[in-house]
């Protein structure tokens, strides 16, 4: 198999090869396009997916997706460093269809450049899967960027956006997904 490639059976299926089973399914979702629903209980800590792509640089990521030509954000774009982003919309599986939410059950943990998506706490058969994007916007968070980068989760937390309220480098290892051009994302330690 190549680096970045994965099985077909991931792909189609939400696969999860450390666990043997379906943990969950690609449907229409309420927060945005599509989404990622679990089909079992998925237990708080259990590791549910890894976040897979081809790896790309700077350049190719701008001229990918340039969002001056967007009318919203959308990407599958996830940083590991300032050189290395994994494109989930190219050689990716179903984890980038895991929404956003300002409230999540999920979390990106960055383990020595590769990002997986744990549970942070119990997930219910048929809930929605989702993590804080956490974008953090260098500088002052101007109006325009909180109605480029909007938050449709719906939640009692909703902060309206899926920018990161206050950039983070708190060296946890936890992983934040990529902003593209109008923000940079907030640089954590990875955890191996």
């Amino acid at each position: 198999m190549h680096a970045g490639r994965v099985p077909r059976k991931q792909i189609l299926t939400g696969f999860n090869d450390q666990h043997n089973c379906r943990l969950y399914k690609i449907r229409r979702s309420r927060i945005h396009g599509r989404g990622a629903f679990a089909l079992t209980t998925i237990r708080k800590g259990q590791q549910i997916t890894e976040y897979i792509g081809e790896r790309i640089g700077p350049d190719l990521e701008t001229k990918r997706y340039n969002e001056d030509n967007m009318e919203s954000h959308h990407t599958f774009l996830f940083s590991i460093d300032d050189y290395t982003t994994i494109d989930g919309g190219v050689g990716g599986n179903d984890a980038r269809y895991i929404n956003h939410s300002c409230d999540p059950n999920c979390e990106a943990l960055d383990r020595g450049g590769r990002i997986f998506i744990h549970a942070m706490r119990t997930i219910r058969r048929g809930e929605e899967l989702n993590y804080d994007y956490q974008f953090a916007a260098p500088g002052r968070i101007t109006k325009s960027l909180r109605e480029f980068y909007v938050c449709r989760c719906g939640t009692k937390k909703c902060r309206g956006t899926i920018l990161a309220v206050k950039p983070s480098h708190n060296g946890n290892g936890k992983a934040s997904r990529h902003p593209g051009r109008h923000a940079e994302h907030t640089r954590t330690k990875r955890s191996n």
